[in-house]
């Protein structure tokens, strides 16, 4: 429908709005105030026909244009004063229908509501899953190349404010409804989000490129969340990944132009599959974390004598590399941590631990049987047996 003016003849500079759904905006009054204080009411109409229920499904792509969105500006026929009216929007809750405001992707009523430069109106969530996917409006196909590239996911503020005000219960229920849908992605041990990759270590950086659509749902549900965390697994061929895993905590997220992103991730805890599933196409899993055992008495000099010398056998290999494979570890993982003052000081142990397991050249069903060991000392004679075997190579 279009705003008429008093007479039967509309403004030129009125700008038309379409209807949201099968009875739009129905018999929504707008009061225009002009600087000259005179009053003047309006009535929207709405000229679209009442439909059926079977008709339901056509009117699933004549969701809000931009221009619903948007304030109508009137001008009171008299350019030369330029007397631009104020445009305050009063609607009437009886006449305002929760069907004409739900998402055409996900057939829930708006939630955080986005309008595209095309024109559609959708869920920012559900947008951008479908962004995920392909760049492309998911109703007209326009392309949104442009939009995704800028990442200015503005919420539409007078459609929000419409929801909140006049479908206080409905809108209740969608939040109440998001809010347990977060919370259960916020558990960090129950269906936990996996990423089937490469192996991952506590303490050591693990960058990656993430393109396929299921992991950027993923990675955007952690910082949706706010956990910031991920399991990382290698995969099993029977099994989908591997039993062991560690988690990573997201530092910080590089979005590029074409969806794709670089995430900076670091290593958390060490974890045993419990149970697998499946969400939104990428896998999740039920979880355990690992600690290491600690010792106590005699047996910490023992152990504390042991890191030691695997310690400076790590350092003798590490010196001894050839000079590229050596600025190549530099450039990738950063320099070899120092010699930590208590070894069982955290739930990982020593740092350089991890750091030397990723840089060795060692087959990866080998380092996670390291992975999995809630022993330091047999990590460190798993270690000080594989240094011993490369520094037996010639030429290593």
């Amino acid at each position: 429908g279009w705003c008429p003016r008093s007479t039967s003849e509309p403004s030129p500079k009125t700008r038309t709005t379409s209807g949201p759904g099968n009875s739009t905006l129905r018999a929504h009054s707008l009061r225009i105030q002009g600087s000259n204080g005179n009053e003047e009411c309006l009535k929207r109409v709405c000229s679209a026909p009442q439909l059926g229920d079977q008709e339901k499904g056509s009117l699933l792509k004549r969701k809000l244009s931009v221009s619903d969105t948007e304030h109508c500006i009137v001008d009171n026929g008299s350019s030369k004063h330029k007397k631009q009216g104020r445009v305050v929007f009063l609607l009437l809750s009886s006449g305002l229908d929760p069907n004409d405001l739900e998402c055409s992707l996900c057939m829930r009523l708006f939630y955080e509501p986005v309008t595209t430069p095309c024109g559609h109106t959708f869920c920012k969530n559900c947008l951008e899953r479908c962004l995920d996917h392909t760049p492309q409006c998911p109703l007209c196909k326009e392309s949104l190349k442009e939009y995704l590239a800028s990442r200015k996911y503005m919420v539409t503020s007078i459609l929000d404010m419409l929801i909140k005000q006049y479908l206080r219960d409905e809108y209740a229920e969608r939040v109440k409804a998001h809010q347990e849908e977060t919370r259960e992605l916020s558990d960090l041990t129950k269906n936990v989000p996996i990423f089937v990759c490469t192996m991952a270590y506590p303490t050591v950086p693990c960058p990656l490129h993430v393109f396929e659509p299921r992991y950027r749902l993923m990675i955007r549900r952690c910082m949706d969340t706010g956990t910031r965390q991920f399991g990382m697994c290698i995969n099993d061929p029977q099994k989908g990944f591997a039993d062991y895993g560690c988690m990573l905590i997201i530092r910080s997220v590089h979005f590029l132009p074409d969806g794709r992103s670089v995430v900076d991730t670091i290593g958390g805890k060490r974890f045993r599959v419990l149970s697998r599933g499946m969400k939104d196409g990428y896998s999740t899993a039920d979880i355990k974390h690992l600690e290491d055992t600690k010792v106590r008495n005699t047996r910490i000099q023992k152990l504390q004598d042991l890191h030691d010398a695997v310690y400076d056998q790590a350092c003798v290999w590490f010196q001894n590399l050839k000079i590229r494979f050596h600025n190549q570890i530099l450039q990738h993982f950063g320099p070899m941590p120092e010699r930590e003052a208590d070894i069982q000081a955290t739930a990982n142990g020593p740092a350089w631990c991890w750091w030397l397991l990723a840089v060795l050249p060692i087959d990866p069903r080998y380092q996670l049987s390291v992975l999995s060991m809630t022993s330091l000392r047999e990590r460190l004679v798993k270690i000080q047996h594989i240094l011993t075997y490369l520094q037996s190579i010639p030429n290593n």
